[in-house]
């Protein structure tokens, strides 16, 4: 039920009068960034931080619960990301920047702002300890509360710049460059500056704190042969010592401070994974939980990321095994009462009787609600697209199939609203994910249910390579980027095809970053299968991302080490690379393409659209070009996002009308 406890209140937090529209939904309320992004509850569970807003103004909102009035933060057009507090008077907002470190270079830098629970701005984190300041982002390991509240962040020591106006960071010790070396620093939240804490190698990727702000465990990271090193250092010790070393079929979990135990999952031969704790004092690995077969594990923490709450493992949605009696008790209650939904404790109180829930589903726009326990009361703080209430939405259903090799092959399907479950041959966009590494969830998807909502059936495929379905899974996918992935997506589509849910002759295919080179693949090398391609910030060239990767980080950079080892390189074949690559495959037979990217992409450069550009226009092909002003690799922006779907509906049209 509706809480009595400022209900109106908080309902009016986020509040946005949504459109009445006949018909479908325009793209703006779709392509729209959530009026809620993140929420965030203080520890002592009296407050709330709120991020959102309209589609253009972010800001942050912070509400006392019992209490009327809000004291709010306007951020303007300011990218935002997430917001958690620090202490009961001060909160991090983690927001996005822009910044030119010469005559063509723009980097996109992470930052925490500081604000008081009064709406104004304290300070930035290490703001003033350069070299820090040159670090892309300076990730938050941990907080610590009280009177003085202190962060450990990430940020760097030294580096020197090779006068070129290209960020490539090097730590500088004893004349000798070597590669990007991470410090682990501890910031005074109130005036933002730091000291630092703990001095990473060459290898170091991040480090683990207790509740007190102490490394205990630091993680280093080969990225090219899939080893990751675990050190460890005990309550009471003054050094690190090995604790394990793991390779691609065992991953670091997180740091347990109650148990001073590091967390770790193990997968088997067979595919099975199991969630072990290693204490650090010593001692044989202690199996937690249990084990899950050909799925990824990963855990849920509490706030500061120092008491484990949840084993969550993957598959069609998350399924959860609490080591946490108490929170399993709240999880069961609220799922039971969300049927069907997916309900995510996305923070809680330190006494746990105050929680901040997300709940969503595939045909759902989530919701985000606090609950409170000792009342038994539920009051909704915001739904993340507004304009989209009571609009029908198309019905996802999970699915597998067989690749022609025999691997089964999981994806989500998305039917028109009002469709039958049979489908009846509707034209299909086929719509994989970025990555490739990554999947996508069992949560609403503005770009899929647009689609849908336009008279497409939608097919996203977890295809080989994907993250969420175990070791193997995804490690099938290494080096098949021209190949076996692409003809995983073909599979799915003669699939449908033979049930009669699609008609295989009108497919169309789009994506984003590495979906984005798969619709351009697509394009190219299977140009039979699909009457055109939308490409959003995708790779079209291979050789020139490897080199670029290599001018930015450099050739022993864990980043150009990575896409080494599951692209392959042109080391042993130069032609391995040349001939998966979009931009030098175009011939007389590819489709129609759009070409959408962002003016500030630093993940997938410009340059790598524009090659393809030009390779369709000089072979006479029919492109269409999108530039996003101003915008990076993640659609960040409202406008950027409904101008992305304008354009698709429009080339879908033309290409791939709904009515043949």
């Amino acid at each position: 039920m509706l809480g009595k406890f400022g209900a109106a209140a908080l309902l009016s937090i986020l509040s946005v009068q949504a459109a009445g529209a006949q018909g479908a939904a325009p793209a703006s309320a779709f392509g729209r960034l959530p009026a809620v992004q993140d929420a965030a509850m203080s520890p002592a569970g009296d407050q709330l931080a709120i991020m959102g807003g309209g589609p253009v103004a972010r800001t942050v909102r912070f509400a006392t619960i019992d209490k009327p009035g809000e004291a709010l933060l306007g951020l303007g057009d300011i990218q935002t990301m997430d917001v958690r507090w620090v202490g009961e008077n001060y909160a991090l907002v983690r927001a996005a920047y822009w910044q030119s470190t010469g005559p063509r270079n723009a980097y996109r830098f992470e930052r925490n702002i500081v604000v008081d629970n009064k709406g104004k701005v304290i300070s930035q984190l290490l703001e003033g300890d350069s070299p820090s300041v040159y670090a892309l982002s300076q990730p938050v390991l941990g907080v610590v509360d009280g009177e003085k509240p202190k962060a450990l962040v990430l940020g760097l020591e030294e580096l020197v710049d090779n006068g070129e106006g290209n960020l490539n960071t090097r730590l500088v010790r004893k004349g000798v460059v070597n590669p990007l070396v991470w410090t682990l620093w501890r910031v005074d939240v109130v005036r933002g500056r730091g000291n630092i804490a703990e001095r990473g190698t060459p290898d170091t990727k991040t480090w683990s704190v207790d509740a007190t702000g102490e490394a205990r465990v630091r993680i280093d990271e080969d990225a090219l042969n899939h080893k990751t090193t675990l050190y460890g250092r005990a309550k009471g010790e003054k050094i690190f010592k090995l604790l394990a070393r793991l390779d691609g079929d065992t991953g670091y979990m997180g740091y347990s401070d109650t148990e001073d135990a590091a967390y770790v999952v193990e997968t088997a031969a067979d595919g099975t994974s199991q969630v072990v704790r290693r204490r650090l004092a010593g001692g044989a690995a202690e199996p937690v939980g249990k084990p899950v077969r050909n799925l990824d594990v990963g855990m849920l923490w509490d706030q500061n990321l120092t008491t484990p709450a949840a084993i969550v493992s993957g598959g069609e949605r998350p399924t959860y095994e609490w080591l946490d009696p108490q929170l399993a008790g709240v999880h069961g209650s609220l799922s039971r009462l969300f049927k069907g939904r997916d309900v995510l404790l996305t923070g809680w109180s330190k006494d746990r009787t105050r929680f901040v829930l997300r709940v969503t589903a595939p045909d759902q726009p989530a919701v985000w609600h606090l609950y409170d326990k000792a009342r038994k009361e539920i009051s909704p703080l915001g739904e993340e697209y507004p304009e989209l209430k009571d609009q029908p939405m198309g019905q996802t259903r999970w699915l597998t199939y067989k690749a022609r090799d025999g691997l089964e092959i999981p994806a989500y399907l998305t039917l028109p609203p009002g469709a039958p479950a049979s489908g009846g041959r509707l034209p299909l966009v086929v719509l994989p994910h970025g990555g490739p590494a990554a999947r996508d969830r069992f949560d609403f998807d503005w770009w899929v249910q647009f689609l849908a909502s336009r008279g497409y059936a939608v097919l996203q495929p977890q295809y080989r390579g994907s993250s969420g379905f175990g070791d193997a899974f995804q490690r099938a996918g290494e080096r098949e980027w021209g190949a076996k992935i692409q003809a995983d997506l073909l599979d799915g589509i003669a699939s449908l095809g033979a049930e009669g849910v699609i008609d295989p002759a009108r497919v169309c295919i789009a994506g984003a970053s590495f979906g984005g080179y798969s619709a351009l693949a697509g394009a190219t090398l299977n140009p039979d299968a699909y009457r055109c391609a939308v490409s959003v910030n995708g790779v079209a060239d291979l050789p020139q991302m490897l080199s670029e990767t290599v001018t930015a980080y450099g050739q022993e950079s864990n980043s150009f080490r990575y896409w080494r080892s599951v692209i392959g390189s042109t080391a042993n074949d130069p032609t391995a690379l040349t001939s998966i690559s979009p931009a030098r495959r175009v011939t007389k037979a590819t489709p129609p393409v759009l070409l959408v990217w962002g003016e500030r992409d630093t993940t997938v450069l410009p340059a790598q659209s524009e090659r393809m550009r030009d390779a369709l226009r000089a072979a006479g092909r029919p492109v269409e070009t999108v530039v996003l002003e101003k915008d990076d690799h993640y659609l960040s922006s409202s406008a950027a996002r409904t101008r992305m779907l304008e354009a698709t509906e429009q080339f879908l049209a033309k290409h791939l009308p709904v009515k043949p």
